[in-house]
């Protein structure tokens, strides 16, 4: 089983969206394929269900369960039939196992957190993906929030005493950046990237996602960051458009 954490050069730059496409992927290749959001910001309640609009994308794109094990897809058709929520085929993963700490105002995590009350600690992060983990799915991938220095736990003032990075660090996990194709992705890619370098961990490799549709020098910039940063870049998203499954195919190909 390979497992990996997807973080992003900063809020709103696609990492949900990266993170299904490669879930759906790894289902095309016959893999079976889990995500999870432990911790989001923003929540709207639903049936008496606190419910993250990231986290439900989420859980669409996961493998379905069947007898306590994540399901292998063997072909397309198969796929179709379980993304179709076909309870023969198995069962959807738990909203609350995707994601466990649901918080509800669209604000800093560690702020919503100490406003309503909840403790974001390692301990409730790592229990969801170890109960995660038990479903023995050939991929887990664990999405972020935010950036990669996202504060858990804050001191006086709301200084920020433990990072979700520091979760990351314990837990050893390869990393896959997600770089937003906007003006200032350079500096914010080479930062990021130096930061998780720093922290001791791997970065499997970034994908380049579209997210405006109107960057200027496009290219260039991409060019500038595939000269800058050693690590392979894994697929590009285009904007709007779903990416051609021959990419995505080569990219699960690189971290499974």
């Amino acid at each position: 089983m390979k497992q990996y954490f997807i973080t992003g050069t900063d809020t709103e730059v696609g990492k949900t969206y990266v993170t299904c496409q490669l879930l759906q992927a790894a289902q095309k290749a016959s893999l079976s394929a889990i995500g999870y959001k432990p911790i989001a910001a923003g929540c709207e309640q639903i049936d008496g269900e606190w419910v993250n609009e990231d986290a439900l994308n989420i859980q669409k794109a996961c493998s379905k369960i069947r007898a306590n094990k994540a399901i292998k897809i063997t072909d397309n058709n198969e796929l179709k039939s379980v993304n179709e929520n076909n309870e023969e085929s198995g069962q959807t993963l738990p909203l609350h196992q995707i994601n466990p700490i649901a918080l509800r105002a669209a604000i800093a995590p560690h702020i919503a957190a100490l406003e309503e009350g909840v403790a974001l600690t390692f301990d409730e992060i790592a229990k969801g993906l170890d109960e995660l983990n038990a479903y023995q799915p050939d991929l887990l991938l664990m999405e972020g929030a935010g950036g990669w220095r996202l504060p858990l736990t804050v001191g006086d003032e709301y200084t920020p005493t433990y990072y979700l990075s520091d979760v990351v660090k314990v837990l050893k996990m390869d990393v896959i950046l997600v770089v937003g194709m906007r003006l200032g992705c350079l500096n914010h890619a080479l930062l990021t990237a130096e930061a998780i370098r720093a922290d001791g961990l791997t970065i499997k490799g970034w994908v380049a996602n579209d997210i405006t549709g109107n960057m200027a020098r496009y290219q260039e910039n991409l060019h500038s960051l595939k000269a800058m940063l050693p690590e392979p870049l894994l697929a590009e998203i285009p904007y709007q458009v779903a990416p051609n499954d021959e990419v995505l195919f080569a990219a699960i190909k690189q971290i499974s």
